[in-house]
């Protein structure tokens, strides 16, 4: 195998394969990435055994092959090569070894056979629909905050995605929790998604698809079976493992009956979250909420630092009503509601809390208080 990529065009395409493997593997095929130059084309691909990632680069093919070398050790020579320089690589007669020629730059790396690269299996996908990368980009913003960490409930570890039905509509939605907060997103249901299981992506691979659709305004081809998601794009194709788990019924901690309602300004709210949640316990992070008609006051206290208080006007016209909150979850909401004002709903100081974006419809979040 010999080829020629310009060093930009291969560091960008490493970047892409390369976040996907773990730095230490007890198995060291999972370290490498699998190479193939073909026909003026270059794949590279890895894998962790549950997300498999592979790109497709243009490349001056002399000799085609295929081989897999270190990919950190790999990208960190790439990454520090002059810019602009023309890379060579070169397995030789003896495919063990892999050179790498840049100017007067030259290494050499040991390589394993592309024999011992995981298969990476095109199982069947028979659900198939599109989504505008704008779309899924939002879809997992304003989700994947909620998404637990807590190994223990792993189906809660992804986000939940499934074909169901709105005020008469079908529609496509994405929900998750990790049991103190709750994100819901919907969408108009893509056509070929309304036969689609209901399904639950992997924090990682949610992760990982976030990272490389920054970069893309193509539509994205989305396949879906039982056990497996792909996301295409570009030259890019990452498909993952789904959890193979049940997740709650989610619906029935969306409560319906909250009658308190307080309308704030995202912006100036969040703001005044983030001021006086500097003096809450690192522990805890409460803050309290107040509410009379027309205003809120927004406090903290903890034994270390002292207390903190601060007032906002909002529309509120209901009951008196004291309430805490996580100032932590709190924030990470108000960051996803991208207009100017947000509607709280309330019930009590106990009871689950209804927080939606005035100016969209399409999400809701669920916040728990806490004592406080």
């Amino acid at each position: 195998m010999k080829f020629v990529i310009e060093r930009a065009a291969l560091l960008k395409s490493l970047a892409h394969v390369q976040s996907v493997v773990e730095r230490r593997n007890a198995i060291a095929i999972l370290s490498n990435v699998l190479i193939e130059a073909q026909k003026g084309k270059l794949s590279l691909s890895t894998t962790d055994m549950d997300i498999a990632i592979i790109d497709t680069v243009p490349c001056e093919v002399s000799q085609g092959g295929a081989t897999t070398a270190p990919v950190h050790t790999l990208y960190d020579i790439v990454r520090k090569l002059p810019e602009g320089s023309q890379v060579e690589l070169d397995t030789g007669k003896d495919a063990s070894q892999l050179t790498l020629r840049a100017g007067r730059s030259r290494f050499t790396l040991a390589c394993l056979p592309k024999e011992d690269f995981p298969a990476t299996a095109n199982s069947d996908l028979p659900h198939q629909f599109v989504l505008p990368a704008a779309e899924l980009r939002t879809l997992i913003d304003r989700t994947r905050f909620a998404i637990s960490t807590e190994e223990t409930r792993y189906y809660l570890n992804g986000i939940y995605c499934h074909a169901t039905e709105a005020d008469g509509v079908r529609v496509l939605r994405a929900v998750a929790t990790d049991g103190h907060r709750l994100a819901r997103i919907q969408m108009p249901l893509p056509d070929g998604a309304a036969k689609m299981p209901a399904v639950i992506v992997p924090r990682k691979a949610v992760n990982e698809l976030r990272k490389l659709i920054d970069e893309t305004t193509e539509p994205v081809s989305i396949g879906v079976s039982d056990t497996k998601i792909r996301f295409a794009f570009d030259d890019l194709v990452l498909s993952s493992k789904l959890i193979d788990g049940t997740f709650p019924d989610y619906e029935r901690v969306i409560p319906m009956g909250n009658n308190k309602v307080m309308e704030v300004d995202c912006k100036s709210f969040a703001a005044a979250v983030d001021r006086v949640s500097t003096i809450s316990t690192e522990k805890s992070r409460a803050v309290k909420l107040a509410l009379e008609r027309g205003n809120v006051t927004l406090s903290a206290s903890s034994p270390e630092n002292g207390t903190a208080t601060e007032e906002i006007e909002v529309k509120y016209d209901a009951d008196p009503l004291e309430i805490g909150f996580n100032s932590r979850y709190l924030l990470d909401i108000t960051q996803q509601i991208e207009g100017e004002g947000a509607t709280f709903s309330m019930s009590d100081a106990a009871s689950p809390t209804v927080i939606r974006d005035t100016a969209d419809t399409s999400a809701l979040y669920v916040l728990m208080p806490m004592r406080v």
